[in-house]
């Protein structure tokens, strides 16, 4: 009951004054929204609780801090089907250098699929297609600086295509994970996608105009510059039965508090049930979200490869479907 309570008020302080009735959510006021799309198979089917649980490669997105969990090297890759006939895929490789020290190269790509163009005079359609492609590249360095302390930091390379306009801009992401030490507890925090504002740019931009001192006889649009989906997330993890060290039978529990710049605080909690560090049973839900609900999913470990699968409820949005496998040497 103790835990359970240390837990219940970590979450409560993050969110303490939040209504949704009441509160302002700052909501369509960045751009690049497609950043605070879940990447980590593992993670998604937990709720997204993973600050502070997350370990290696899958982890990345949530914390940079969870690639000094790598005990030798990594590979990693995910496909998600998400909403709208959406589809995102991620691949990495994550390997230790030194005792204390871990790199990472990791990969994210989303595709909306084809789309026909439609404009005033052809509503229904040019027989022109585009479609919308987005591409996330993480460096990721981890560190240990004590047995109980890892830290991590992301340059990451973001770019957009929306037919024939696009942005792109460097930000970067912060993390540490510390063991407390006290009934096992273990607290996570990360700042995600701090950088410049961004602007698109591009032909789709540019219009002809019949008088001008253009060369080309074209103008361009300036756009307005938004910045781009800033998060700060609050993590605490618990292993109920077992240990990390002792895998026998295991049952972890997670809760993290995220606060993103253009919407309210909201939360995720999860678990997972290990048997023989080879079979694995998660589930969590989102807090105050207004629209991920339950999520389930497992993953089996043969050898050195570990397969995982994850299933999210977003309500009128139907559900999406996540597959991951990685391979440690």
């Amino acid at each position: 009951m103790r835990i359970m309570s240390i837990l219940i008020t970590t979450l409560t302080l993050l969110s303490i004054g939040i209504s949704q009735d009441e509160a302002v959510t700052k909501v369509a006021t960045s751009a690049a929204n497609w950043l605070k799309i879940d990447n980590g198979v593992r993670g998604i089917s937990m709720g997204g609780s993973q600050v502070a649980s997350g370990r290696g490669l899958s982890g990345v997105y949530y914390n940079p801090a969870s690639i000094a969990f790598i005990k030798r090297s990594e590979v990693f890759y995910s496909k998600s089907i998400y909403l709208a006939g959406i589809t995102h895929n991620t691949l990495g490789y994550g390997t230790k250098l030194t005792p204390t020290d871990y790199f990472a190269v990791h990969l994210f790509y989303l595709d909306s699929g084809e789309m026909e163009v439609t404009t005033e005079s052809s509503p229904d359609g040019t027989k022109e297609f585009f479609s919308v492609t987005n591409l996330a590249l993480r460096l990721a360095y981890g560190k240990h600086l004590t047995d109980r302390l890892r830290v991590g930091g992301v340059l990451k390379y973001i770019r957009e295509d929306i037919f024939t306009a696009y942005m792109q801009s460097f930000v970067f992401d912060l993390g540490s994970n510390f063991n407390t030490g006290i009934y096992g507890i273990i607290l996570g925090m990360s700042v995600s996608n701090f950088g410049p504002e961004i602007q698109f740019h591009g032909s789709g931009l540019e219009i002809p105009v019949a008088d001008t001192t253009a060369r080309d006889g074209k103008l361009s649009k300036i756009t307005k510059k938004f910045s781009v989906p800033l998060i700060f997330r609050l993590g605490i993890q618990k292993d109920i039965i077992g240990s990390e060290e002792d895998s026998a039978n295991r049952l972890t529990i997670s809760m993290d508090g995220i606060n993103p710049i253009d919407y309210t605080v909201y939360g995720g909690v999860g678990f997972e049930y290990s048997w023989q560090n080879i079979a694995f049973i998660r589930g969590g839900t989102r807090l105050f979200h207004d629209t991920a609900g339950i999520s389930l999913g497992g993953g089996l470990k043969w050898s050195m490869f570990i397969v995982d699968y994850a299933y999210v409820n977003y309500g009128v949005l139907k559900e999406t479907h996540q597959f991951g496998i990685s391979l440690n040497f």
